[in-house]
């Protein structure tokens, strides 16, 4: 893969060298993702000539210790091994550390001072990229402070715009999420903050759009006359573990649903975009959740299920119910499974449901995205004891192995005319003949070069907030009678949702 960054290609005018700094360098996410994502991209070639990495936290490290502390996690956590030392030798010559309590000025000051001594050393003004991996109480405090410190403007150098990526969760309703905005967009513009989410950049969501908008034979059968509903499921095998106080603040519908699940049906529904820029794929997304129709509170019973996981079996070991486990209330009424029914209200996907579904503890982690066409006539086949036909359904997998599969009708051998589903299979490892990068790579090189495309703006938080906020507030009315079902770890989840889908279609949820 060609390097985006180097003279020979058409992103030239982006070739800056780059200082990425991470807040919350001690942290989770920077060790098992974000620092070997960055190992990946340099081993790969794809970084800038000159890339700087900051870490900055409320530790007293030295460099030293920062490198060392990263090798370990790189060498443990990167998809490539083992370890090169020649290339890592490398990016940790160029991987600081600046003690930077985020309530204290004096950190952002020797903060400040290292970045100029790397632009001093590099010959020009380097791109500066500042990765929230923190907390969201703290966003506007370490805003205000970068601003304050004069790290975020780039009045007199505009092809030096510092850049602000922002880790969810991007609010806990509507009204939070608006004042995060404002509370960033008192300190930066709109065009400098990148709320990142994952899951956009995993190669098969890429490949959503591709598909879609580069294949003849699909664009014009994507649409209500011919496609009967579409499924988007997230499921994970694993409980709360360690995380159960934080999870039950909070719950599926705001950990999964209101981000990932939402922009996988955005990138499904939305309409061809009048080009491949940031902000005229994002007008379309956007767009999409607009259309979707707000559930309304005495509805809510009608169009969703939530529960949570009883005890029950995973990998054969037993396991305990939400309730039991730690720093769970005893009478917490949080779901760890919900499954909605959608509409959205424009011409392409009249009448047609979208059902989203994630839940924790279930048979197995898969995410994937379902698009089931309409049946054919049956007529021709009623004298030849066909018992019944299969409609076609495309399949887009986005973990654990990406790919796309679609099932089709084909006759067995043998001479009696018999329809059997067959399914037509595409992956990237066997296809392409390598292991797609992890999301961060991809979504780390994209800030860096300024391509805002895979980031979620402002407006499109505050469209997916608004389709969730109905749905919590029913849930804490008493008044609204919405039960919360349980179902044994290790299934496929309540009843009760199998149920949602048979009032719509006829029949359960897909099986996965």
């Amino acid at each position: 893969m060609k390097n985006p960054f180097r003279s020979d290609s058409p992103a030239a005018a982006e070739s800056r060298p780059c200082v990425l700094v991470i807040f919350g360098a001690s942290g989770d996410l920077t060790h098992r993702k974000l620092v070997p994502a960055l190992y990946n991209l340099e081993l790969d070639g794809l970084l800038p000539a000159q890339f700087s990495l900051i870490g900055a936290a409320r530790r007293d490290f030295q460099d030293d210790t920062f490198r060392s502390g990263l090798e370990k996690s790189v060498a443990e956590h990167s998809r490539r091994s083992p370890l090169d030392r020649d290339v890592w030798q490398e990016f940790a010559a160029h991987s600081y550390y600046v003690k930077c309590p985020f309530d204290e000025p004096s950190g952002y000051q020797a903060l400040k001072e290292k970045l100029d001594e790397i632009d001093r050393n590099a010959g020009t003004c380097c791109i500066k990229v500042f990765y929230l991996a923190t907390a969201p109480e703290f966003f506007d405090n370490i805003a205000g402070h970068l601003a304050g410190t004069g790290l975020l403007d780039s009045s007199s150098d505009p092809q030096c715009k510092p850049r602000v990526i922002v880790e969810k969760p991007f609010g806990n309703d509507l009204s939070s999420a608006k004042s995060l905005n404002y509370a960033l967009l008192r300190h930066m513009t709109e065009d400098q903050i990148y709320r990142i989410d994952h899951y956009l950049g995993k190669e098969t969501v890429q490949n959503l759009s591709v598909f879609r908008f580069s294949n003849g034979i699909f664009e014009p059968l994507w649409n209500h006359q011919y496609i009967d509903h579409v499924e988007i499921s997230v499921c994970e095998s694993i409980g709360v573990g360690s995380r159960g106080g934080y999870f039950d603040t909070s719950g599926i519908l705001r950990d999964i649903v209101q981000n990932h699940a939402l922009q996988l049906l955005c990138l499904v529904a939305l309409e061809p975009p009048v080009s491949l820029d940031a902000d005229a794929v994002r007008d379309e997304k956007v767009k999409v959740l607009r259309s979707v129709r707000r559930i309304r509170m005495q509805n809510v019973a009608d169009r969703t299920v939530r529960a949570q996981y009883l005890a029950g079996s995973a990998a054969g070991e037993p396991v305990r119910g939400y309730l039991e486990e730690t720093g769970v209330p005893a009478a917490s009424k949080t779901e760890t499974y919900v499954a909605l029914a959608l509409a959205i209200d424009n011409w392409r996907w009249a009448g047609v449901p979208f059902f989203l579904r994630a839940g924790k503890r279930l048979a197995k982690r898969v995410t994937e995205i379902s698009v089931h066409f309409k049946n054919v006539p049956y007529l021709l086949f009623k004298k030849e004891d066909v018992p019944s036909l299969n409609p076609n359904i495309l399949s887009f997998q986005i973990q654990p192995d990406e790919g796309i599969s679609i099932r089709i009708s084909a006759k067995p051998p043998g001479p009696k005319v018999r329809v059997q589903p067959v399914n037509m299979d595409f992956r990237y490892g066997t296809s392409f003949g390598a292991e797609p990068p992890e999301a961060y790579e991809r979504l780390l090189l994209d800030c860096m070069r300024g391509d805002a495309t895979l980031f979620t703006r402002n407006d499109e938080i505050e469209q997916a907030w608004e389709i969730v906020d109905p749905v919590l507030e029913a849930w804490q009315d008493a008044s609204t009678g919405v039960p919360v079902y349980g179902y044994e770890a290790g299934s496929w989840g309540p009843v009760e949702a199998d149920q949602l889908l048979s009032k719509y279609i006829g029949k359960g949820w897909h099986r996965l």
